[in-house]
């Protein structure tokens, strides 16, 4: 006994020694200046230099950043609902939670349909490299992939260059029961950083080429092979294997189509890498892949409308806050855009519990369908040009969630005097980090506001610090709740009500003189406004 507790008093002692020597040491980093307040000397003349005695705005504030509920809505939607892809249950469910929740806070909410999508219910997924070797391969399957009849065994083939119609058709003959790879490999799956840092002008000079001319060759197949999925569905291929880096290790962007026609999956770097060094060299892989899905037909699609009465002679006019809440499903869609869902849902209580009766009716729109083409806010649009037409300011949120830094009015001359205004009222805890843009520019797409924007409306988007969410979380598998910054999501809810508190009470209506110049498009041209199309209704219309 007294030896046990001898070698177990050693192992305890060594335990520290042990996770010091694991834990990584972090890489020098100059701090991103966007993510540092301005300097107290260079404030702008928007950031307000007096401490706030509006009772609202003190309220707003109290109850945003000491009583915030954003935290926990948002580890809800990511973590219980999950993703939300438009059609599938999970969608469902995210939209049946914000009435549920809307309704327990007393703020009137609906669903309002605008078309249908092609229902998808995701199951699970496992894929072994069986042959050469025996290996658990990390996998994902891609949103609107058809299911396996159970385990599926097969044969590795890579997509080839065709030297002729004959020959590309030959080739499709023999993919009956193989899984075939679509996409170049990576041939390091080394961070971009790590390769900058270490390795020499030459070693990095001949694998950039290396892997730009497989990234050409690659592309320039998948072009020649146009209707790929059709035709493998044809000839009676066991399934497509795709790879979507993402430029940092262990991080893939995972997409899907409707028009997906046989089970389709994604692999990690390292794992893409090694089946495709496999079968480019004959050494014979062989996958073994269970995907289970179901596909639920047509099922009616549509955004949800939260609504706060305005009252008196501006009750018609309204403000909008807008954010989509629908996602891709790799991950668990927590900063595209769960975080601008929250930041609009906590909004709109923290506004409900500020105890105050509005002038212009407050609106907040969730909108479905975004990731497929702006869908939703584009179909609102359409279906109300009355609320468009009486819409004093809309404030949009979809990059990510980092804090709120930027913003701009979206082309409106006159709008941005009125936005300098606001900011001028608001804590100088919220503006200290504004870069405010100015006029700025209409924006040719991207998300929601910009369904507005080409229609004259004075729609305004948040810009928020990017956390490197192009590369780390925007449509990938690592986009879920640990990403989410709570103190940012906190800070920007608590921005957002005061904002559309502001403008509810405005006494004047937001001016919407456009721009008489725009700056010119990559291609030398004038800038033009955007222009306004219909959300598209229905799968039938969808061309990706």
């Amino acid at each position: 006994m007294i030896l046990f507790v001898r070698r177990l008093w050693l192992v305890a002692a060594a335990v520290p020694v042990l996770l010091t020597a694991q834990r990584p040491v972090e890489a020098p980093m100059a701090p991103n200046t966007m993510a540092r307040p301005i300097a107290q000397d260079q404030w702008p003349a928007y950031v307000r230099r007096t401490p706030v005695i509006d009772p609202v705005l003190l309220r707003i504030m109290n109850e945003g950043m000491q009583q915030s509920q954003a935290a926990d809505l948002a580890q809800v939607l990511t973590d219980s609902i999950g993703a939300r892809l438009t059609g599938s249950p999970g969608f469902t469910a995210a939209g049946d939670w914000l009435l549920k929740t809307y309704a327990g806070w007393g703020i009137a909410a609906r669903k309002e349909i605008w078309g249908t999508w092609n229902g998808f219910k995701r199951g699970t997924l496992h894929v072994d490299l069986v042959a050469p070797r025996t290996r658990t391969l990390e996998a994902t399957m891609l949103s609107w992939s058809p299911a396996t009849t159970g385990p599926v065994t097969g044969d590795v083939v890579v997509l080839p260059d065709f030297a002729s119609p004959d020959a590309e058709h030959a080739w499709m003959m023999a993919t009956r029961g193989k899984f075939v790879m679509i996409n170049a490999p990576n041939i390091t799956c080394r961070s971009n950083a790590q390769m900058a840092e270490f390795a020499t002008e030459a070693t990095l000079a001949s694998m950039r080429a290396q892997q730009d001319s497989l990234r050409v060759g690659f592309n320039n197949r998948n072009v020649v092979a146009a209707g790929l999925q059709d035709s493998l569905k044809l000839y009676g291929a066991a399934g497509v294997v795709t790879f979507g880096w993402s430029n940092y290790p262990g991080i893939n962007k995972v997409f899907g189509s409707p028009r997906q026609r046989v089970p389709t999956f994604d692999l990690s770097c390292e794992d893409y890498g090694l089946v495709h060094r496999l079968a480019t060299k004959n050494q014979g892989p062989k996958l073994r892949v269970d995907l289970q899905s179901e596909f639920l037909g047509e099922v009616p699609v549509g955004n949800v409308l939260a609504e706060i009465k305005g009252v008196g002679k501006k009750a018609s006019e309204v403000v909008m806050l807008s954010a989509h809440m629908d996602s891709w499903e790799a991950g668990s869609g927590a900063t595209d855009n769960a975080t601008g869902t929250i930041t609009m849902l906590e909004a709109m209580r923290i506004l409900k519990r500020a105890g105050f009766v509005p002038k212009r009716t407050i609106i907040a729109g969730h909108w479905a369908g975004e990731e497929q083409g702006l869908n939703g806010s584009r179909s609102f649009v359409k279906d109300h040009p009355e609320i468009v037409a009486k819409l004093h300011a809309l404030f949009n949120q979809d990059n990510g969630t980092g804090r709120i830094v930027g913003l701009s009015a979206s082309g409106l001359v006159g709008a941005d005097t009125v936005l300098r205004s606001y900011l001028a009222q608001l804590p100088s805890d919220f503006t200290q980090w504004m870069r405010y843009g100015g006029v700025g520019t209409p924006g040719t797409g991207g998300t929601d506001h910009v369904s507005f924007v080409c229609a004259g409306a004075p729609g305004f988007s948040f810009n928020a610090l990017s956390w490197d969410y192009g590369s780390t979380t925007w449509h990938t598998n690592r986009d879920t709740f640990d990403k989410i910054i709570a103190d940012d999501l906190k800070h920007n809810a608590t921005l957002t009500a005061m904002m559309i508190y502001l403008a509810s009470e405005d006494p004047t209506f937001m001016p919407r003189t456009q721009l008489a110049t725009l700056p010119a498009g990559p291609s030398g041209a004038a800038g033009t406004w955007p222009t306004c199309v219909d959300g598209t209704r229905n799968t039938s219309g969808y061309r990706r």
